[in-house]
């Protein structure tokens, strides 16, 4: 690849999908690029269209700005900048929001614990432990 910024970008996506698929969503996948109808630079983190970053200077607005966009095109709900860290692994990178996104992501997220309590306690509590002890 003759563009060094296109081999670190490309090469930053390659490593975000594999740790997706691991992680995830062993059906996450790269995206064919689509103009101004872009679906996100990769598919399969539920609910979002990600816009995976990996640039000297971090320009969080017009990647925000980028994704939402592109969630739109994708049919997703939500979309994120997903962005390298300097010198650091996948894990280490970030996700990134508005915060109006990230409210919706949390109220949806709420009201669905809030469904799964009411409709079966049991299996919402063990969910939550094992979700705690992750962390």
């Amino acid at each position: 690849m003759a563009n060094p910024s296109k081999a670190k970008g490309t090469a930053w996506e390659s490593l975000w999908t594999a740790y997706i698929r691991e992680h995830h969503n062993p059906a996450a996948h790269r995206n064919v690029q689509m103009g101004s109808k872009d679906i996100g630079d990769v598919s399969g983190y539920y609910l979002h269209a990600s816009e995976l970053k990996a640039e000297r200077t971090i320009t969080l607005s017009s990647y925000i700005e980028q994704a939402n966009r592109e969630a739109v095109h994708a049919g997703e709900p939500f979309g994120c900048a997903v962005v390298k860290r300097r010198m650091k692994g996948v894990a280490d990178g970030y996700v990134v929001r508005d915060v109006a996104t990230d409210v919706r992501l949390m109220n949806r997220l709420r009201d669905m614990e809030e469904a799964l309590q009411d409709r079966d306690f049991d299996r919402w509590y063990d969910i939550d432990k094992e979700h705690r002890e992750a962390a």
